[in-house]
């Protein structure tokens, strides 16, 4: 009958070194996973603001006398930004002009936006319309001609002719001596002088062009 094998206590003290190293070894490891690791140094820099927005280019248009404000927010906001102004009347609205006489009417244009103007023009409607003034009218049909305008910004002459032939301009629109910054105001003047030459049959007679100011950026 056999009898049961036994280590011997030598073979015992043999296995013992590498259990022990395989302890310490497995605590190592054990001990870097929890830690994340044994180095030191690390820098970062986090950019909390990083934002990009649109501004704004808004007109506005007001009498001599500041108490008349038009803008180009008056349609309904800023996504049309395009409006019609019906209160300030740049030839002066005068219905008691006669041959040689002027009327002068100063209006400023303003950009009320937060962007620059790159270009400021100027197009006059493509057709001067005569009309009736009253209830005694001569004759002529040609009463464009014979009113005379001139627009000024400061020391600049921005136009000089008939009514006639503004309208008759309007396939290229007039570029303004400069494109206001945000928040910077253009000055004009209009002169509308009814012709000397005019005789009777121009009397009870009105014109009209319509004009569109444009900033554009």
């Amino acid at each position: 009958m056999s009898t049961p094998s036994h280590r011997s206590p030598l073979k015992r003290l043999r296995f013992a070194p590498v259990a022990v190293i395989a302890g310490v070894s497995a605590s190592v490891f054990l001990a870097l996973s929890l830690t994340g690791t044994l180095s030191g140094f690390a820098a970062s820099i986090t950019n909390d603001i990083n934002t990009a927005a649109s501004g704004t280019l808004t007109m506005q248009e007001q009498n001599a006398g500041g108490t008349v404000t038009c803008s180009s927010t008056d349609g309904g906001s800023v996504s049309t930004n395009s409006a019609t102004c019906s209160s300030i009347n740049k030839f002066g609205g005068s219905t008691t002009m006669t041959p040689g006489s002027t009327v002068t009417t100063s209006i400023s244009i303003k950009n009320t936006g937060t962007a620059n103007a790159s270009t400021f023009t100027l197009s006059p409607g493509s057709t001067c319309t005569q009309s009736k003034n009253g209830s005694q009218n001569g004759t002529a049909t040609d009463l464009c001609a014979k009113m005379n305008l001139v627009i000024t910004s400061g020391s600049t002459t921005v136009f000089s002719g008939t009514l006639a032939s503004f309208a008759g301009a309007s396939a290229s629109a007039f570029t303004m001596p400069a494109a206001p910054a945000a928040g910077v105001t253009v000055p004009f003047t209009f002169a509308v002088t009814l012709d000397s030459s005019a005789g009777n049959a121009y009397q009870g007679l009105a014109a009209s062009v319509p004009m569109t100011w444009t900033f554009t950026s």
